[in-house]
């Protein structure tokens, strides 16, 4: 049990002595096409409080920014509201003018008039004006109960985990070690290098996996500042960003405290495995593209599988990728797999090299529902299909059926490129071109509590403005981890992550957000509730003014809000949507008075 003293909460100025400036925002016709700024500002202008109401035809521009600056500082304004899009493009860029005018930055309000209001209501202006003026005086009304706060600032520790040993981890593990901080890297797997070591030739410089792999770990081995935990996971964290506590345990059960400011995860993927029957798996001769990696021998004078020779064979793309909703997949993966077509038309072009070494006869047959070699992997198409490599193309609705047949196997398939001619085709190999699946780990997602996307791979917060950034603060993500990527894709983003990270880590501290909850100490008996709603395990127990309180751990509250409402006592308010703000929004967006 904790013992402390609970800072008192600023105090709020009452309403009407407030002195809060209003800026709507045109967005260049995104807003003012189908809501009447003007009368927006007009009405925000008659607000209790509100000493400027202006529009402005673009308010993130510089133009704009100097306007809001100008007026705050000669009209002695306390509290700012920005009516126009998203506080997800926008909050950060308002909380810097904010600040470059004196303001305290918490003391603005973004009311978001664009994808609320407009965007949502293009064929009714009176509407979406009725409404947007609502949404302001809500903003307004928010704004008049807001007090300074102070970003609460925390140390950070100069190393960094990574989790997992793919060609991804490797590669962030160097790129973080080369800015100066310590980094240790955990693989569950008795060996590292992940999926990638199990492949043969790559495009476009024809690298084997285990060269790649091999020469990341020979790098890894001669740097001081990379240590390599192998057969190794992650299996407790505490702490926050910045200041993380973890414990890895490798296969034995030893323990090994670990002290990071930041996390990395690139746990990769597992490729799919299709069901009994799917496309004939489960026939002899019908196996799965790292299946036929693992048997086949691409070096002899001739393609042989496991020992026996190939003289035909069939690759059926996208099995486990881009599936429609069916009775055999009543969840069925939607996602394209992204590499899947790249490399089996490299693989198309090795084995037309093979036969033309070895002079012996190789027919191959390629059946897509859409060649998706974006970029350079379009030379690889090109070089297979005038090679001599055959592409027939099926529908959504028509894909290849595989059955036994004497002596092997036979593919039907009906070619949308020649008049949907039903097509049958004798081979002695079908080979499955599976996608990637996210990697099921529930012991590491208990851990670091992760959020997922809808397909099941780990969710970024944003997928063009925070592309490896988590909603577990100074938790990155990156690869195949969070969605399929080609190697190049997934190098590009570890070292995205490790800008992010080491951009964090460097600087030697971080600011965290004050909007978090507070607890009234007048009347917190300490009942425990807060505690069993957290799931950040934000929330202690300590003596304060002689009597057991909740205590709430700054650092690691996300002002979530999970505790508020099941605190019987009242006690809780997260600062920026206390109750106060609230009721007052509610109150300003309220309709007239039933009968007035």
């Amino acid at each position: 049990m904790a013992e402390g003293h609970v800072p008192e909460t600023p105090e709020e100025l009452p309403p009407e002595k407030r002195r809060i400036g209003v800026f709507v925002c045109h967005c260049g016709g995104n807003i003012s096409d189908y809501v009447d700024v003007a009368e927006v500002a007009e009405k925000a202008a008659a607000e209790r409080g509100v000493v400027v109401s202006r529009t402005q035809m673009f308010s993130c521009s510089d133009a704009g920014q100097a306007e809001m600056i100008e007026e705050i500082r000669s009209k002695g304004l306390d509290a700012l509201v920005v009516a126009s899009c998203s506080p997800k493009l926008h909050m950060l860029t308002f909380r810097t003018t904010s600040e470059r005018a004196g303001l305290n930055p918490y003391e603005y309000v973004q009311v978001n008039l664009r994808e609320q209001c407009s965007w949502a209501h293009t064929d009714d202006r009176d509407g979406a004006t009725e409404k947007g003026t609502s949404l302001v005086r809500a903003g307004i009304a928010k704004a008049a109960h807001t007090h300074p706060l102070e970003a609460l600032r925390v140390e950070t520790a100069p190393r960094v985990l990574v989790v997992g040993a793919g060609v991804t981890g490797l590669r962030a593990a160097l790129a973080l070690a080369d800015l100066g901080l310590e980094v240790h890297v955990a693989e569950q797997a008795p060996e590292a290098g992940g999926a990638v070591r199990r492949w043969g030739a790559m495009a476009p410089g024809e690298e084997t996996g285990v060269d790649i792999v091999g020469g990341l770990l020979s790098r890894i081995r001669a740097h001081p500042g990379v240590f390599l935990h192998i057969g190794t996971e992650l299996v407790a964290k505490q702490g926050s960003i910045g200041d993380f506590h973890l414990t890895l345990q490798d296969r034995e059960g030893a323990a090994t405290p670990l002290h990071v400011g930041a996390i990395l995860v690139a746990t990769g993927f597992d490729s799919y495995r299709p069901k009994p029957g799917e496309f004939g798996y489960g026939m002899e001769g019908v196996v799965t593209l790292p299946e036929f990696h693992d048997g086949a021998d691409l070096e002899g004078p001739s393609l042989t599988f496991r020992g026996r020779p190939i003289g035909s064979l069939a690759f059926i793309y996208c099995v486990g990728s881009r599936q429609l909703e069916s009775e055999l997949h009543p969840e069925p993966n939607t996602w394209c797999s992204r590499y899947c077509c790249n490399a089996t038309t490299h693989l198309a072009g090795r084995l037309i090299r093979q036969e033309q070494r070895g002079g012996v006869p190789l027919h191959q047959f390629h059946l897509y529902r859409d060649m998706r070699t974006y970029g350079s992997g379009e030379v690889l198409y090109e070089q297979a299909r005038r090679g001599g490599a055959l592409f027939l193309r099926y529908g959504d609705d028509a894909p290849p059926t595989v059955e036994q047949d004497a002596g092997g196997l036979l593919v039907r398939v009906r070619d949308e490129l020649t008049a949907e001619e039903e097509i049958e085709i004798p081979v002695d190999l079908v080979v499955l071109v599976t996608g990637m699946v996210p990697r099921a780990n529930p012991r590491l997602m208990e851990v670091l509590k992760l959020p997922l996307s809808k397909d099941g791979f780990l969710a970024e917060i944003h997928p063009k403005l925070r592309p490896v950034e988590t909603m577990i603060d100074g938790v990155f993500i990156a690869g195949t981890a969070q969605g399929p990527k080609t190697m190049a894709e997934s190098v590009a983003s570890a070292l995205a992550a490790v800008s992010k990270a080491g951009v964090l880590l460097k600087k030697g501290f971080v600011d965290l957000e004050p909007l978090i909850a507070r607890v009234d100490t007048e009347r917190c008996i300490w009942c425990e509730e807060c505690l069993k709603a957290c799931p950040y395990g934000a929330v202690e127990r300590i003596m304060c003014d002689g009597k057991e309180i909740a205590h709430i751990l700054a650092s690691q509250c996300k002002g979530e809000g999970a505790c508020v409402p099941v605190c019987p006592y009242g006690a809780i308010d997260i600062e920026g949507y206390t109750d106060a703000q609230i009721t007052a929004m509610i109150d300003a967006c309220a309709p007239a008075r039933v009968g007035s």
